[in-house]
């Protein structure tokens, strides 16, 4: 922790005082040269009380957009399967810096896709962990190793990234059976194609889709279509999908998180101590792709396309890198089946422009896919259902030199996958639900002051035999309020700004509650309640 009254905050949680709060007196007036390190709601990841074994997979410095390449051993003394693998990553920053983005891959695998927080001059330290159990496959053999955080350090920008990242193994069985194989896509000269084992029965794409950081698709969620006259332009508006073909076919479709970066919004001191949602470990979006097995399992290269719609022709912007999750039937040496049905409503995406003193876009976008097949497997045939309906509503209100820019969004995602043939009926029900209300305005004081709340909430629930077997409902809501004087030295900005986070997840699991909340750079609540 970085400043004192972090150390009576974590005094005060050591001896069970419930929550911690800073008092009064310990909170600044603004902030100065050094504030509290980066901290999240979010839970650590549950970890065994099993033998453990640790792997070193990156010791790096960025100063510059050189990759780290190394090499991966499997542990020894923890045999080759787990019952969990958590990945840890410790960076530290000191000086003046932008936000990074950068990716960690294994064996071509990309195991963690993140940012970087901004940093003191007097320096920050960060802690992410990631539960990479699914990876298991690609962990079992020797790996080359590349991560990159783009940087770059000259006389103005001063912070050198420094990070350490591990790999800790627990021995025993994994609760959930983990993929059999981890694939990548190849790149050829027709494009990215999938070769899947001609024995697999469940198949999973997962990808790592990002706004690009810098460019106008970095807020995607805040461009508008000619003729409003709003500095980011895209030709159908603010509505983006990430889109999954196979062989030229629509095979899945999902709504992007709206990530914020730790600069995001033009307002730094908005993510000092608490980041958005994901900004440090970026969520993959997953597609089960399980009703296409029967065409990808004829042991011959598929074309696999993923695309963004809603972003300008020719226009960069957006990073989705894919893995493959493979689950393989042990009795089969091949599992045949076919797609049944592939059917999609036609894209709805209808932006209305009002000019005026106040500018403002409404948004109404919308889409629905389903895909349904069979695989003959060595328990008999069974039917796979995915339907999925994406729908985002937005407002934008602008005024003329966007002094004054809002936007009030709601993105969800509603997907279904349901099983049946010679196994027990089941479904899995989840809605996916992203919130996103801010304005930035800037006074004739040069006052620059941004209002945001994220949402990030989701509900799941798991049917057999038309009784419920599982539920889970998670609600993860940032918001902040930060001003400074823009155009003056760091030092003349009299920046304030007051930040929460309330994690809520609840389920037949277990339940987990905590709420943070910061001024000028400290940490003034840490409560949990369940």
């Amino acid at each position: 922790m970085s400043m004192l009254a972090g150390v009576a905050l974590l005094a005060s949680a050591l001896f069970g005082t419930g929550a911690g709060t800073a008092q009064a007196a310990d909170v600044p007036t603004e902030f100065g040269t050094d504030w509290h390190d980066p901290v999240t709601a979010a839970p650590p990841v549950d970890r065994p009380h099993t033998t453990s074994c640790h792997v070193t997979l990156a010791d790096a410095r960025f100063r510059d957009f050189t990759p780290y390449r190394g090499t991966y051993a499997p542990p020894q003394g923890c045999g080759d399967h787990w019952s969990k693998v958590v990945l840890s990553l410790d960076g530290k920053v000191k000086g003046r810096q932008y936000d990074r983005l950068g990716y960690l891959h294994v064996g071509g695998v990309e195991i963690l896709r993140t940012s970087t927080p901004e940093p003191s001059p007097d320096g920050i330290a960060w802690h992410v962990e990631k539960d990479v159990t699914r990876y298991s496959d690609t962990f079992r053999s020797p790996q080359d190793v590349e991560m990159l955080i783009g940087n770059v350090v000259d006389g103005t920008y001063t912070g050198v990234i420094d990070v350490h990242v591990t790999l800790t193994f627990y021995a025993g069985r994994p609760a959930e059976r983990t993929p059999d194989r981890v694939l990548t896509l190849a790149d050829t000269p027709n494009g990215t194609t999938l070769t899947t084992p001609r024995n697999s029965e469940r198949i999973v794409a997962e990808v790592y889709a990002t706004g690009s950081g810098g460019g106008c698709e970095e807020f995607w969620y805040l461009t508008v279509a000619d003729p409003a006259s709003y500095s980011c332009k895209a030709d159908h508006g603010p509505y983006r999908e990430v889109q999954v073909k196979v062989d030229g076919r629509l095979a899945g479709i999902a709504a992007p998180f709206p990530n914020v970066w730790t600069g995001g919004w033009s307002n730094p001191f908005l993510w000092y101590v608490i980041p958005a949602q994901g900004a440090f470990d970026v969520r993959p979006i997953q597609y089960d792709l399980t009703p296409f097995a029967g065409l990808l399992n004829d042991g011959r290269p598929h074309h696999v396309e993923v695309s963004v719609v809603g972003v300008p022709a020719g226009q960069s912007g957006w990073s989705t890198p894919v893995n493959v999750l493979v689950w393989q039937d042990a009795h089969r040496a091949q599992v045949t089946g076919a797609l049944t049905a592939d059917t999609a409503t036609d894209l709805v995406n209808s932006s209305t422009y009002t000019p005026g003193s106040e500018n403002r876009v409404n948004t109404r976008a919308g889409h629905r896919l389903t895909v349904s097949g069979y695989l003959d497997t060595s328990h008999g045939r069974v039917t796979t259902t995915v339907s999925r309906t994406l729908a985002n509503t937005s407002v934008h209100r602008w005024t003329e030199g966007e002094n004054t820019d809002g936007l009030d969004a709601t993105w969800t995602d509603d997907e279904t996958v349901t099983t049946g043939g010679h196994t027990p009926a089941g479904a899995t029900h989840t809605r996916r639900t992203y919130t996103l209300n801010g304005t930035t305005t800037i006074g004739s004081d040069n006052r620059l002051r941004t209002v945001l709340t994220l949402g990030d909430r989701a509900s799941v629930t798991r049917r057999q035999d038309g009784r419920s077997v599982a539920w889970s409902w998670l609600d993860d809501t940032y918001s902040g309020d930060a001003a400074y004087t823009v155009n003056v030295p760091r030092e003349q900005r009299h920046a304030v700004g007051t930040s929460g986070e309330r994690y809520r997840r609840y389920g037949s699991d277990g339940c987990y509650d905590r709420s943070l909340a910061t001024a000028q750079g400290v940490l003034t609540e840490d409560r949990e309640r369940c």
